[in-house]
């Protein structure tokens, strides 16, 4: 039997398109708030979409600001929760969860924002991307960005180089959006509910 899998709903998650693409995948799915859940949890996936002081403010008042850097399992972080697990974005000059010891920029001005739009992977590096091609499209939608770092596994480029994809222990983060990704989307998350530490 394929293990439950938690996707944290703090009110700043794109938490159906995720939820689809893991049941489509054959695994059984909660959504919740609880830190308790949260904790006992045997796979994570922390979504995010919006703006990243207001979404900080609502982990705190659930507690999960304490819970999720303490996770000992594979945790996915897509986009915002990507970002959130980072120590600071300059976005709101906003404390993160400091999983990642990165600070996220915005995007230098003269380029449009958000980021919205189909650009290549490239630089794959981890079995995240077991399967997908050096080149593959995926879907980004975002006005800040990790820049280039050791913790990197992925990159694009936008305004300049960028990490698409960061990993530190068990935990992975994408700045695109896998769930919005199409067939490689779906893999990569494949790739994360099959991965064993």
């Amino acid at each position: 039997m394929k293990e439950e899998v938690v996707i944290i709903k703090y009110g700043a998650g794109n938490l159906f398109s995720a939820r689809a693409v893991v049941e489509r995948l054959g695994y059984p799915v909660v959504l919740s708030d609880d830190p308790a859940v949260v904790s006992a949890a045997t796979r994570v996936i922390f979504p995010g979409v919006g703006q990243a002081r207001s979404a900080m403010e609502r982990l705190r008042a659930r507690g999960l600001d304490d819970v999720i850097p303490a996770l000992r399992v594979p945790v996915l972080g897509i986009c915002l929760g990507m970002q959130l697990m980072c120590a600071r974005s300059e976005e709101g000059d906003t404390p993160g969860l400091g999983v990642f010891p990165l600070e996220v920029k915005r995007v230098p001005g003269g380029y449009r924002t958000p980021h919205v739009g189909w650009n290549r992977l490239e630089q794959l590096s981890s079995p995240l991307f077991d399967g997908i091609d050096e080149g593959t499209w995926a879907y980004f939608v975002h006005s800040y960005f990790v820049p280039a770092s050791p913790v990197q596994i992925a990159s694009c480029t936008y305004h300049a180089p960028f990490s698409a994809a960061i990993r530190r222990d068990n935990f992975f983060g994408c700045q695109f959006h896998p769930e919005k990704s199409g067939d490689a989307g779906e893999r990569i998350i494949r790739n994360f509910l099959e991965w064993k530490p």
